[in-house]
């Protein structure tokens, strides 16, 4: 692999006596990890069930190294949501933004969803906006979204400052960035950084920096983060933001003895290199506004009602009369805090329960994976090594081994893969095309 010549000296500049360890690294096979979907399964109960060859993760406690031979995502524990694949270091934004189980919080960019599905298994009753400009992008978050089947996570497609001011009790912000931390893992990035490196991303990270505090509550936490080495993408966006918005202030995360710490006297940020743990590059900084706010308002928006809605929902023993359930179009979507998006591009709101065709309700892909298997009236279950298991994921007909009649939810090892109806022994698929296993 070569390296720009303006990179190494820069490198070199900043790591002084450890570069000739970062150049070493290129040599060295770069980790693959997965992180535990814990509002599915807990640790303990997936290491208990666990075929895969699994390490932990320093920093991530739901977060495991995985062997290559693994091949985790061929595995229908996959495709029923119990865990997602992820670089370990890019595991370290959700980890170390302190969210609450109540908070109202923003990922503010960066598609395909891994940080956002981390921060969704944190929170309870609070609400978490996915937000991506790219809406094409958006497309892969929403399908993680929908596997591992949050019900509080709205996603959305704008710039950020199309969101009010004062809203987000926590903010995620992985800026966009020149990807320098990420050269070992991934080549092409670097014909990317001769195209465009750190002149091109400051004044976008500055602007989104920016854009994010205005929209932080009195006594809010945003975490900053990238995936680049560069002082001006990492440090001196820091810089600019507290000189520029002297309501913030730098919070030590009480972060990882592996982490090292930031430069320029900026401490208690958090710089991951290669060289000192098993992962890619990235940098993390933890900013705090002054001040304290009352918690969100949920707000009511009219109930949806509809006589075939209301018999497939007595068919769940999940109690959505503390929440909304409301139609937008044909799609009838449930939500514990709806959030108001006027003028905002939004892809999902909330839990997709399902769509309306003429009168008749048939449920969505996103319910069968929000549901434990015990909160269905009728299920059926087969263990991983079954072959009815791969052939339900390839959209094929399957037969039970008892009779059923109607809307069966169909597991593997008791965990949900989507929804069937059925007939006798025959169990007509209805897994979404999107899901199938190719």
């Amino acid at each position: 692999m070569k390296l720009p010549e303006e990179y190494l000296i820069n490198m070199q500049n900043l790591l002084k006596e450890d570069f000739r360890k970062y150049v070493d690294c290129f040599s060295m096979p770069s980790f693959n990890g997965l992180r535990i979907n814990t509002s599915k399964i807990s640790v303990a109960d997936f290491l208990k069930i666990s075929p895969f060859h699994l390490t932990p993760v320093p920093w991530c406690p739901e977060g495991f190294y995985y062997s290559e031979e693994d091949k985790p995502s061929q595995h229908p524990y996959y495709h029923a949501g119990l865990y997602y694949l992820q670089e370990p270091s890019a595991m370290a934004p959700g980890a170390f933004l302190p969210v609450e189980p109540d908070d109202v919080v923003l990922d503010g960019c960066r598609a395909p969803g891994g940080k956002t599905t981390q921060l969704a298994s944190r929170l309870t009753s609070g609400l978490l906006i996915s937000n991506d400009i790219s809406s094409s992008r958006q497309q892969a978050t929403l399908k993680n979204i929908e596997r591992h089947g949050f019900k509080n996570v709205y996603v959305t497609s704008t710039d950020i400052s199309a969101f009010s001011e004062n809203t987000f009790d926590k903010i995620l912000l992985d800026a966009p960035c020149s990807g320098e931390g990420m050269f070992r893992r991934d080549p092409s990035l670097i014909a990317s950084w001769e195209k465009r490196n750190h002149e091109y991303y400051r004044p976008i990270q500055k602007e989104l920096i920016d854009k994010a505090i205005s929209l932080l509550k009195d006594g809010g936490m945003l975490l900053y983060s990238t995936c680049t080495f560069n002082p001006h993408e990492d440090e001196e966006v820091i810089e600019y933001a507290l000189k520029n918005h002297p309501e913030m202030s730098l919070r030590d995360m009480n972060k990882h003895p592996l982490f090292a710490p930031g430069i320029n006297d900026l401490d208690r940020c958090a710089r991951l290199y290669p060289f000192l743990l098993n992962g890619e590059g990235h940098f993390l900084a933890l900013l705090q506004k002054n001040g304290t706010s009352e918690k969100s308002e949920i707000i009511n928006f009219p109930s949806f009602s509809n006589d075939s809605l209301n018999e497939f929902l007595s068919m769940i023993s999940c109690d959505y009369s503390s929440g909304t359930t409301f139609r937008i179009g044909n799609k009838v979507y449930y939500s514990d805090h709806p959030f108001v998006t006027s003028g905002i591009m939004t892809l999902r709101s909330g839990l997709l329960l399902g769509e309306m065709k003429k009168e008749r309700f048939e449920p969505s892909q996103h319910l069968a994976m929000s549901l434990k298997q015990d909160q269905f009236w009728q299920t059926v279950s087969f263990s991983c090594g079954d072959e009815r298991v791969e052939r339900y994921l390839k959209g094929e007909t399957i037969q039970a081994d008892s009779t059923c009649q109607g809307w069966v939810l169909v597991c593997v090892d008791g965990y949900p893969l989507g929804f069937a109806k059925a007939d006798g022994h025959k169990l007509k698929n209805k897994i979404e095309a999107g899901h199938r296993k190719l």
